[in-house]
């Protein structure tokens, strides 16, 4: 994994977080000492999409609509 120092993790931080982004991390080093490492959030995968933290995980259509009137009953104090 490539270190780099303070001074040049401000210098080139564009293209390091570039080279993050494509599986490339990165650490960044005070004085020799290293401080942090710096990955990306998500993976570029071999299609060209992006994978987060869970990528098995599927969203519904419906999400924001999902049981509304049972949340707004909840809310009401009333019941459906």
């Amino acid at each position: 994994m490539k270190q780099v120092n303070m001074h040049e993790a401000k210098t080139h931080l564009s293209s390091l977080v570039e080279d993050a982004v494509l599986g490339e991390p990165f650490i960044i080093a005070k004085s020799g000492t290293p401080q942090v490492i710096v990955y990306s959030y998500y993976v570029i995968n071999e299609a060209g999409g992006r994978t987060g933290f869970m990528p098995e995980i599927q969203i519904p259509d419906n999400f924001n609509t999902l049981d509304q009137e049972k949340i707004a009953a909840l809310f009401n104090g009333t019941t459906l």
